[in-house]
């Protein structure tokens, strides 16, 4: 079996390179008739396509180079005249650049600086987590959270942690403020 697999393989082989062989005599037959002009006449021993080939070439004229007038070449040319040759006629000419213009001197203004203002006031620490309503009483109470987990309750106007006052409880949020006033801040229900 594997001899039999083995000529086939052959065979194909010579298959293939017969089929390349016909296709570059074609071919050279149809160049050849190509190149060849309709007065030349083939002798009856070029019947093989190379040979024909070979004696239609050589028995074609050789090409004559065209006319040169070689003293035209050393004449003496025309010289382009400078005014007219503008390719760009239609493009005014650029007007001169404007000359630059002198920069003023830059103007140092001093504002007059007091003494610093005070700081500005830490942040409340606190996260607004819930209201506890009481039906029995009629206010509201806030639940709040320090940022160590401690928790704080107080109604609107108490003080809480002795230094925050609760200024209003609102169903979202709450207002808080310093004891002074200062600071207010809105703190948002956070859940958590």
């Amino acid at each position: 079996m594997a001899t039999e697999r083995s000529r086939q393989i052959a065979l194909g082989a010579v298959l293939v390179v017969l089929a390349f062989v016909l296709y570059r005599a074609v071919t050279s037959l149809q160049i050849s008739s190509a190149t060849t002009s309709p007065t030349s006449t083939r002798s009856p021993a070029s019947s093989n396509g190379r040979a024909g080939a070979r004696s239609a070439r050589t028995a074609q004229p050789p090409a004559t180079a065209p006319d040169v007038h070689l003293r035209a070449l050393d004449d003496e040319r025309p010289k382009p005249i400078a005014g007219e040759r503008n390719l760009f006629r239609f493009k005014p000419k650029p007007s001169p650049p404007a000359p630059p213009r002198p920069e003023p001197p830059p103007v140092v203004r001093t504002t007059p600086t007091g003494p610093p203002g005070p700081p500005p006031l830490p942040p409340i620490p606190f996260k607004f987590i819930g209201i506890v309503e009481a039906r029995t009483q009629s206010k509201r109470i806030a639940a709040l959270v320090d940022a160590t987990g401690h928790s704080f309750q107080g109604r609107e106007g108490e003080i809480v942690a002795g230094q925050y006052r609760i200024l209003k409880i609102g169903v979202e949020s709450i207002e808080m403020a310093y004891l002074d006033g200062r600071g207010r801040q809105t703190i948002r229900l956070t859940g958590s």
